[in-house]
Parts: C-alpha cells; sequence; structure tokens
C-alpha cells in the first residue's frame, strides 16, 4: 500500500457516477475502499466486464443485500473501523435501509458520511430523478455553452458529475476527516451537483452582475464568442484550440496566421468578432492541423491540436508525464495529483462482484458461523461470484 491516504478506510455503499469515482480518487492515493454492491441476479450478466469500470479499480468488493438486515448489521458492525462512508442514494434510501446517518454515527462517532446526490438533500426537487445534463442545466452553466444558433450542447458528463459532485466530495471528506481528528466526532457532508456547479460559476455569476457578461450564448469571451478564443476546423477536416487572450499571445497568433494588424478591427472590439473569426477560420483552413501545430512552437500562440481518445495517449506530452498507465492489460489514466514523496497507485484491478466479501466480512470482526449464515441466507453474495 502507497499514497498520502494509505491507512484510510472508506466504505462505500454501491451507486454510480459521482461517488464511486470519488472513491476511486481516495483509492488511488492510497485509501483502502471497500465497495458494498449488490448480489447479482442469477443469470443477468454484469453491465460491462468488471476490469473495464475504471471507477471501481483499487477497490474490494462485498456483495450485500442490504434490504436484509442481517446484512445491515454486518456493516454497522465493520463502521467501527471505517473513517468515510460515501453513499450516492436518493435522499432517505439509507435511512430505510437501516444505514442512514444518525445510526452510523451512533456506531462510530468519527465517522465522516457523506451524501452525494444530484438536487440535494433538500427542496423540491429532492426525490426527483436526473442525471448530469439535468443538474447542470438548472446552475446557468449549461445555458452558457454551445453556439449561438444551436442548442447547448451535453459536455459529456465531466461539469456536474466529476467537477460539482465527485471532485467536491472528495474535497468534503477529507476536510471532514482532518476536522474529525482534533475534534473527535464525524458529522454529515450533504454534497449536491447544483451546489458544486453553481460554487464552479463563481466567476461568471461576478462577470454578469458586472455587465461584462451576455446571457447571448457565444458572444462572450470564453464561451466561443472571441475570435482568439475557441476553435478552428483546419484543411484535413480536423481543428485546433486557440486560447490567445492576452496581448502578446494574440500578437503571436497573428504573426502565426500572417494577419497585419492594421487590417484586424481592435482585439476587444466585440461587434466586429464574427467578421474576425470568418477571417481566422479562411486561414486556418488553408493547412493541415498538424502544420499549424508545429508551426505554432515556441510561439506562445496558444495553439494546440484538437485531439482524439486514441491521439491523446500518443501525445509526446502525456507520454513524458505518464499521464497513461499500462494497468491490467488495459490503458488506465494514472493517478493524479502527483505526490513527491507517497505517489498513488494501480494496485488491485476492478474487483468482481463480491470478490472480497468473506475477506472484508473476517476484517470486522464477523465470526466464520455468522458469514456462513450470511451466505446461506443470501444476504451475502459469495466471495469471487460474478454471477
Amino acid at each position: 500500500m502507497s499514497g498520502p491516504l494509505n491507512g484510510f478506510r472508506v466504505l462505500e455503499l454501491g451507486a454510480i457516477g459521482p461517488a464511486p469515482f470519488a472513491g476511486a480518487l481516495l483509492a488511488d492515493l492510497g485509501a483502502d475502499v471497500v465497495r458494498v454492491d449488490r448480489p447479482s441476479r442469477p443469470g443477468v450478466a454484469p453491465e460491462r466486464p468488471p476490469r473495464f469500470d475504471f471507477y471501481n479499480r483499487n477497490k474490494r468488493s462485498i456483495a450485500l443485500d442490504l434490504k436484509q438486515p442481517a446484512a445491515t448489521r454486518a456493516i454497522l458492525r465493520g463502521l467501527g473501523g471505517v473513517d468515510a462512508l460515501l453513499e450516492g442514494y436518493r435522499p432517505g434510501v439509507t435511512e430505510r435501509l437501516g444505514l442512514g446517518p444518525d445510526t452510523c454515527l451512533a456506531a462510530n462517532p468519527r465517522l465522516v458520511y457523506a451524501r452525494m446526490t444530484g438536487w440535494g438533500q433538500t427542496g423540491p426537487l429532492a426525490q426527483e430523478a436526473g442525471h448530469d445534463i439535468n443538474y447542470l442545466s438548472l446552475t446557468g452553466a449549461l445555458h452558457s455553452m454551445g453556439a449561438a444558433d444551436r442548442t447547448p450542447p451535453p459536455p459529456l458528463n465531466l461539469v456536474a458529475d466529476i467537477g460539482g459532485g465527485a471532485l467536491y466530495l472528495v474535497v468534503g471528506v477529507l476536510a471532514a476527516a482532518m476536522e474529525a481528528k482534533s475534534s473527535g466526532k464525524g458529522q454529515v457532508i450533504d454534497v449536491a451537483m447544483i451546489d458544486g456547479v453553481t460554487h464552479m460559476m463563481s466567476a461568471f455569476q461576478a462577470f454578469r452582475q458586472m455587465g461584462t457578461w451576455s446571457l447571448d450564448r457565444g458572444t462572450n469571451i470564453v464561451d466561443g464568442g472571441a475570435p482568439y478564443y475557441g476553435t478552428y476546423r483546419t484543411l484535413d477536416h480536423k481543428h485546433v484550440a486557440v486560447g490567445a487572450m492576452e496581448p502578446p499571445f494574440y500578437a503571436a497568433l497573428l504573426t502565426l496566421l500572417e494577419l497585419d494588424p492594421g487590417t484586424l478591427p481592435h482585439q476587444e472590439d466585440r461587434a466586429e468578432w464574427p467578421r474576425m473569426r470568418e477571417r481566422f477560420q479562411a486561414v486556418f483552413m488553408t493547412r493541415t492541423r498538424d502544420h499549424w501545430v508545429q508551426a505554432a512552437a515556441g510561439r506562445d500562440a496558444c495553439l494546440t491540436p484538437v485531439l482524439d481518445i486514441d491521439e491523446a495517449a500518443r501525445h509526446p506530452q502525456m507520454l513524458a508525464r505518464d499521464v497513461y498507465t499500462d494497468f491490467d492489460g488495459l490503458r488506465h489514466p494514472s493517478p493524479a495529483p502527483r505526490f513527491g514523496r507517497t505517489p498513488g497507485t494501480l494496485r488491485r484491478p476492478t474487483p468482481e462482484n463480491g470478490q472480497h466479501g468473506r475477506e472484508v466480512l473476517a476484517e470486522w470482526g464477523v465470526p466464520e458461523t455468522e458469514i456462513s449464515a450470511l451466505e446461506s441466507s443470501g444476504a451475502l453474495a459469495p466471495s469471487g461470484d460474478a454471477q
């Protein structure tokens, strides 16, 4: 075991999306993360082979039927040695399972109980279903993205699920765990994606109130409106990304494009931005993507290639930093961030469903006779049973 969180113990109640990503990030950094999965139903194949579920790498799995009181009692027994519990269900679900915050904190007063939802634990939408795009739409972020003449595009599920959800969950867990060391008391963390994304939108909230941010998409500095900040198609029908905001970088971009500044409007003349963008696009269409990338090298023109997923893994910068790691026969993103003395590691492939059930229960102090009884009753899936 290695990593700055070596010795930090996490129990993750199996869910999808941001909670398991947060658990994987903690596990990459050395935490011992045990995921409580549902027992697989006979004859039902898993959604994907476990080794491709990167959100569950570095974890151990125990498969418990949480609707059976014996399974709940086993978890409560194990909570005494746990630092943090992660759950990503709708509000009230863990309470109905007998694993709500009050019950769990009674079992371990030092426990950090982290709850991950889209809408939060309170409010009129708290019980509504949703996904990343729904949570993102409520924050003003989705409305701000995309071209003026098109509908707002889904920005993958990176902004709400991961940015506003999983990463805030990790920050909350670590902050509460640090506080628990001094106070001896755990607490409940209510992590909502709408909270996190709204917090991430702080600068744009300020710009809007300053009067420098328009509600019209594609007319602002970083939403694709500015000709010096956006993407352009090239001769080979690929794309480059340009982020030459500051005057020296903008000047370098014009030099690269062989455009005379005297023939162009002022850089910040917003009324002329559409015409300037058209002129830039016409120049970019005269050469291939890789030509522009090579020509921009060393110029500080803030120009980079728009790479696909496979190309990204081969880029010299990514290779130089070992951004990817070959692990379990697959290309995995390497643990991040980087630690000089206690680096995160990839040490456990994604487990089969319930693979470590007996091992985990034994660590929790559950006697062998009770473990066998749990298996016999169906409350515990046999260890290593992926079916």
